[in-house]
């Protein structure tokens, strides 16, 4: 995992809006950074102090000349990592050393563990988080302990506090608790942590609802994501099916001890998650498969288990060096299936923005004394990744930057100072979205098209990476011809 996430972790120096966002707060000044969070993105607040100590200490550091982006994602490539160590002692656990092997390495294969191991966002840390609480719930069960299920409550209160959603893993840990019958003390102190993670995070939970317009944009749950938990939700239940004892033991290995199976802790991680994500989303509309990341670590349990069991060494019962090449062949074409999806993962053009494109384009297209506008405004934020291509460009609706405004994107002035400031303009650069996307309605979005419709031509346009870089100057000023 460690490898996989520093492959091609530049990703040829692009990052995207969220990522911009990540780098902007985490690099404010924490008295800065609370009163943004009384406005918006609380729900990221302890990912975002946890940001900033670590640029602190990471641009103090030798390894600070790697540059921004890197930093960016070391955090999340450990995490992952952490992730994968904790998933192949679970597996070891509950089905034996090889099975969790298997399931270590194929946690790390996900293409969608690799895509969020080199991102920077909480979510690497937050499957993290759970995993290791998954861990100490197992030998908790196993073995209660006061200091165990201390532990329990401390990471799953943490992996809540920098994701709410991650408050849907406990009903899985519910349901493989119920599934293995276990003991009615050890249920009682289930229960009693589970109420102690929910209350910790009650409050940041009902100050959230103030800010939820912020995922307003949210619609209907995008087909490659169900797409995606659907394949790996019934390759999973398949798995489940596999015999997993004794013949996934290696030779000389003791039966692995622990009440809570891996079926039982398997299969209700992997589904429970994502379709209580999906249920809540016919309320309103919250599903995005990032935030319920660490349900592949319930498939990958499974699948390292079923291998386990299918890959088992020559000699043992029924299994023989032909049946054991077939598979370990399909095995084989199945990863060199995902080596494309796991470099295209790799490149800019596996996000739907990229900050850094955008900042080239402006920066190629600028000239001294050129009026700047984005449309909409919460496309500033390109400028947080790479502010040094926008010097010199007036920002024509800007009324107070994102610091000053405590805000993610500033605050602008109104359609009618917009309109006037517009006009003292000779050129406009416009830094929008791409025409199949829909505009705003709001005064100041009417007003920016209105006045480069009346009082502007349109001189050049580019795309650049889910963006468009748009020139405009009054009749008679774009010095070239004018498109239409």
């Amino acid at each position: 995992m460690l490898l996989l996430g520093a492959w091609g972790i530049r990703r040829q120096g692009a990052v995207w809006r969220d990522e911009a966002v990540t780098l902007d707060m985490a690099h404010r000044a924490l008295a800065d950074l609370w009163p943004t969070l009384m406005h918006v993105d609380v729900v990221h607040g302890l990912y975002y102090a946890l940001m900033h100590c670590w640029f602190v200490v990471y641009d103090a550091s030798p390894c600070g000349v790697l540059g921004d982006v890197i930093g960016l994602r070391l955090p999340s490539v450990a995490a992952m990592t952490a992730a994968a160590a904790g998933i192949a002692l679970l597996g070891q656990r509950l089905a034996g050393r090889r099975a969790g092997l298997f399931a270590g390495v194929t946690f790390a294969l996900i293409p969608v563990v690799q895509q969020y191991a080199q991102e920077g966002r909480s979510y690497a840390m937050v499957c993290a988080l759970v995993v290791w609480s998954t861990y100490l719930l197992v030998v908790a069960a196993a073995r209660p302990r006061r200091k165990l299920w201390a532990g329990y409550t401390a990471l799953m209160l943490s992996a809540c506090l920098l994701h709410e959603f991650a408050a849907l893993a406990l009903p899985a840990h519910g349901a493989a608790v119920i599934l293995a019958r276990l003991p009615r003390p050890v249920r009682r102190s289930w229960a009693l942590a589970s109420v102690g993670v929910l209350a910790g995070l009650a409050p940041l939970a009902v100050f959230s609802t103030r800010q939820s317009a912020q995922i307003g944009w949210l619609m209907w749950p995008d087909p490659i994501q169900l797409l995606t938990f659907a394949v790996l939700a019934v390759l999973g239940v398949v798995c489940a099916r596999v015999p997993v004892l004794p013949h996934a033991l290696s030779a000389g290995e003791a039966p692995p001890s622990g009440p809570i199976g891996l079926r039982a802790l398997g299969v209700p991680l992997l589904l429970l998650p994502t379709l209580l994500l999906f249920l809540l989303s016919y309320a309103e509309p919250a599903y995005v498969d990032r935030y319920v990341l660490y349900y592949v670590a319930g498939f990958a349990l499974l699948a390292g288990a079923a291998l386990g069991r299918l890959l088992r060494p020559v000699g043992e019962r029924g299994q023989t060096r032909g049946r054991r090449l077939r598979r370990t062949a399909a095995l084989v074409l199945v990863v060199a299936a995902l080596l494309p999806v796991n470099v295209h993962l790799r490149s800019p053009d596996s996000r739907v923005d990229d900050a850094t494109a955008v900042a080239q384009a402006v920066g190629e297209v600028a000239e001294a004394g050129d009026g700047l506008l984005f449309m909409p405004s919460r496309r500033r934020i390109w400028m947080a990744a790479h502010p040094q291509e926008f010097r010199g460009l007036a920002d024509l609706a800007l009324a107070r930057s994102p610091l000053e405004s405590h805000s993610l994107y500033g605050t602008e002035r109104s359609g009618d100072a917009i309109r006037d400031r517009m006009l003292t303009a000779r050129r406009i650069i416009v830094a929008g979205d791409p025409e199949d996307q829909p505009t705003d309605a709001n005064d100041q979005e009417i007003a920016k098209h209105a006045t480069l419709w009346d009082s502007f031509q349109l001189c050049t346009e580019r795309e650049a990476r889910g963006a468009r870089i748009t020139v405009y100057a009054r009749p008679g000023e774009c010095g070239g011809p004018i498109l239409p």
